[in-house]
């Protein structure tokens, strides 16, 4: 029976007739960017699905199927699926027809995973988090700072299945990126997941010197003349955003040396040169991260202290000015009393007389408390 028999027989008519229409669909949307909201202009969950041989893109086929046959007789050259947000219906068959685990085809459909590589078989399943930074005029309380979706990355000896979730993070122009070096994408699948894991830590790259000017602003608001008045909001918004974006990249340092310094069968050993670049790319980012966070814990303490030195500024000001309106109270509060032998109450400048004494004691109080700083 030939290879194309086999096929049919392990994924079913039905899930071959499937992927004969959404490979067709594919077919005619060669370079598809899914940076907008929408899952897929195609209708379906396909982005791309396209064959290589020595690096070149071969002009596709009548359908995924026989592009696979094609590939996998030949022994030569791989196969690249591109898929965004899909289904279990829509990845039933594809499953079949790579032979890949149920553990990791759940992983890729549910997506909400940490950033892990795991080995079924000849098969190795990677997850990345993505990271893009949300452009805002000023940043508030409420702001978002980073936005994050997933990459799930099936990879054989001869296909690559890429899985996306989020409305960002489209692989269309690392695709081209790659297509534009035949030698390298000549090097088989384990090309395409490194230039994906290189890709996403650029972006880490990208996105925390974005935030980084943000950090920068807050920390010039707090330290500012009135920064006792900074909003406290702004500084707990940036924390929880760099948490977002430490729990992407964080959990990403153990797989990405796992593929630098372990062998893996289908990951080869040129390959993984590269990847030690991305793993010291990552870990810049990471200390990085480490560094912001610390830097916010600092500015946010140092805004705590400002406003209980506001405070008691405050509370001094309202003490000397209390102590201020004490006297004259004190002393209208005595002659008020009424009684009838009281001293200078017949004399005629005892009132210009007791308005000096006040007027006299208030001028000494306010001397006292401007030259010790409460007024």
């Amino acid at each position: 029976m030939s290879m194309a028999g086999n096929l049919r027989k392990v994924t079913g008519l039905d899930k071959v007739s499937g992927l004969r229409k959404v490979a067709r669909l594919a077919r005619r949307h060669t370079r598809v960017d899914l940076s907008h909201p929408a899952r897929s202009p195609l209708g379906s969950a396909v982005v791309n699905c396209v064959a290589y041989q020595d690096g070149a893109r071969v002009p596709g086929g009548r359908d995924l199927v026989d592009t696979v046959e094609r590939v996998r007789k030949q022994d030569d050259g791989f196969v690249w699926l591109g898929l965004h947000e899909p289904t279990d219906q829509e990845f039933a068959g594809i499953a079949d027809l790579f032979d890949l685990h149920p553990l990791a085809v759940e992983d890729a459909v549910e997506a909400h995973q940490r950033p892990k590589l795991e080995a079924y078989g000849e098969t190795l399943f990677a997850v990345f988090k993505t990271v893009c930074y949300v452009e805002h005029k000023e940043l508030t309380a409420t702001s978002e700072v980073v936005n994050t979706g997933e990459i799930m990355v099936f990879v054989g000896a001869d296909f690559v299945i890429t899985v996306r979730h989020g409305r960002h993070g489209s692989l269309g122009p690392l695709r081209e990126e790659l297509e534009a070096d035949p030698r390298q994408l000549s090097k088989g699948p384990a090309t395409v997941l490194h230039a994906i894991a290189d890709h996403v830590v650029d972006d880490y790259v990208n996105v925390t010197d974005s935030a980084q000017a943000d950090i920068d602003q807050v920390e010039a608001d707090v330290f500012a003349e009135n920064g006792a008045r900074a909003d406290a909001g702004r500084i707990y918004q940036l924390k929880r955003e760099l948490l977002e974006l430490k729990r992407a990249v964080v959990p990403l340092a153990r797989p990405v040396q796992e593929l630098a310094t372990r062998p893996i069968r289908v990951i080869d050993p040129e390959i993984q040169a590269y990847f030690r670049d991305v793993s010291d790319h990552l870990l810049r980012v990471t200390e990085q991260i480490a560094a912001f966070d610390e830097l916010l814990n600092s500015i946010l303490q140092a805004h705590l202290a400002q406003v209980t030195v506001s405070q008691n500024e405050d509370m001094r000001k309202i003490t000397a000015w209390a102590a201020l309106i004490a006297v004259p109270t004190m002393v209208c509060g005595v002659y008020g009393m009424n009684f009838e032998h009281m001293p200078e109450l017949g004399w005629t400048f005892g009132y210009p007389l007791v308005l000096g004494v006040i007027a006299t004691a208030c001028l000494v109080l306010y001397r006292g408390f401007r030259r010790s700083g409460w007024l």
